[in-house]
């Protein structure tokens, strides 16, 4: 089995409407024009498309933030990348990150909704999370952390009913890797430090992961690529970065009765 991860693309652009001064988009669509436009490049997201067909994995797997405010312009930016991909043969799983999430306003709400059934090519929708697919020899539990928070945090939430729907799962039988696909990493190494960006609610499924019912944690959020570890030396978590601002992807395979192995691709 071998999985192609990546995450976090921010397309950005301008206010796409007067309301957008009024609610929580002006500070995406200023962090975009100030900074993101700087530093993160669309190019090598078309590079890492390339990369996946070319190399054609069992999955390609994106952690979200394809959008930097959350805007149905944003998402078309990114639908014309991604459109050679999800048009192939090669399964995709996309989970909305917080900039995809960004606000509550309908038309952005619908944008997001609307991405979510066409990459996954209708095998799941928003309103499915969390649930559960078997693709490329592994087991995905799709969980979704990304919900509209205040003007200055970007806060995730788990909550109680999901984390028990993923509890009920891993008591089954794993006949496949159990692999957890979410925008936010469930481990955080620097709770006071990053406040302002924490995930909330996720003690239940962490222990899962350290008692492996869970095999892996797959997320973005955190534009530095790493891995996180648990005490017997296995990776616990694979967090992707920013693929337009770090210029990669990570690689991970797996074979029966091995481990996981992790590759960074640099594009």
């Amino acid at each position: 089995m071998r999985i192609v991860h990546f995450s976090d693309p921010h397309a950005g652009g301008g206010a796409e409407d007067w309301m957008a001064y009024f609610d929580k988009r002006w500070v995406g669509v200023f962090n975009y024009r100030f900074r993101r436009r700087f530093r993160h490049d669309l190019g090598k997201l078309e590079k890492a498309v390339s990369y996946i067909l070319d190399t054609r994995p069992d999955v390609a797997v994106c952690t979200g933030d394809l959008t930097s405010a959350g805007q149905p312009g944003e998402f078309e930016k990114v639908r014309c990348v991604l459109e050679k991909l999800r048009n192939s043969d090669i399964p995709l799983i996309y989970m909305p990150g917080n900039h995809d999430c960004y606000v509550p306003r309908p038309k952005c709400v619908q944008a997001m909704k609307e991405m979510v059934a066409y990459l996954s090519c209708g095998r799941y929708t928003f309103e499915d999370f969390p649930c559960k697919i078997r693709l490329g020899g592994a087991e995905f539990l799709l969980l979704n952390t990304s919900r509209p928070s205040n003007l200055l945090c970007s806060w995730g939430f788990l909550y109680k009913e999901d984390s028990k729907k993923i509890s009920a799962w891993c008591q089954e039988e794993k006949t496949l890797p159990r692999i957890l696909v979410s925008h936010y990493p469930m481990t955080e190494n620097h709770p006071i430090l990053r406040m302002r960006h924490r995930l909330f609610g996720q003690k239940e499924v962490l222990e899962l992961l350290h008692g492996n019912r869970i095999d892996l944690a797959l997320c973005g959020h955190v534009h530095r690529p790493y891995l996180q570890y648990r005490s017997d030396g296995s990776v616990l978590e694979c967090c992707a970065g920013s693929v337009t601002r770090n210029g990669s992807l990570v690689e991970i395979s797996s074979s029966e009765g091995e481990g996981f192995k992790f590759k960074t691709i640099e594009l």
